[in-house]
């Protein structure tokens, strides 16, 4: 019976601990090195206390080819495979002459991840695409919005790998945002400072 305990035990330990390498290297390395470190620095007496990030939203406006359906598509998939999830596609919920918008129509669209899917693509984020910026010397530190959550914008989309810059009909940039249990701005720096954000400033 203790066999089986023992047993029942390890699995759930691997469940909890992902491999450190491959896709979720970046949690595996949150849960083992980054969690410990903080709680020695900031006093956090329970795990659950430290902070972590609870999803990242992906933003895309397409108000520009909000009349071509084909480029529409095409900017979706784009959207897609950079997040490995499929988008919820953004309606206009009234119509404003002004900007040649009709209710219903696309004007955008979005990507929320969550979990271990946060973290890969944060980790892509960090590791692959950032340094891949033309003339690239860091993030602002001062894109908090006062509760810990951090927000930035990504001119190029290209800078992504799954990007493939042959069959890209134009070059298009999001917005994205990493919304965090942190309770405060200077938590979640220091968070996201651990898991690889380039802070200029």
């Amino acid at each position: 019976m203790a066999e089986t305990n023992n047993k029942q035990s390890a699995s759930t330990a691997k469940v909890a601990e992902p491999a450190a390498n491959g896709r979720n290297r970046l949690f595996a390395r949150y849960t083992s090195e980054i969690v410990p470190v903080l709680m020695k620095e900031r006093g956090y007496k329970n795990v659950m206390l430290v902070p972590k990030i609870d999803k990242i939203v992906l933003n895309m406006r397409l108000g520009d080819i909000k009349d071509n359906a084909k480029s529409v598509q095409a900017a979706i998939n784009e959207l897609m495979q950079i997040a490995g999830q499929k988008p919820v596609i953004c309606k206009a919920k009234k119509s404003v002459a002004n900007f040649k918008v009709r209710e219903g129509m696309t004007i955008g669209a979005k990507v929320t991840l969550r979990g271990l899917r946060a973290y890969e693509f944060f980790d892509k984020l960090v590791s692959i695409a950032l340094p891949r910026v033309r003339d690239f010397h860091g993030v602002s530190g001062k894109a908090f919005d006062g509760r810990g959550n951090y927000s930035l914008g990504v001119k190029e989309h290209l800078i992504f790998p799954e990007i493939s810059y042959e069959l890209v009909e134009k070059v298009r940039g999001f917005d994205v945002a990493v919304i965090t249990t942190a309770k405060t701005d200077d938590e979640a720096k220091a968070l996201l400072t651990k898991l690889g954000m380039p802070f200029r400033n």
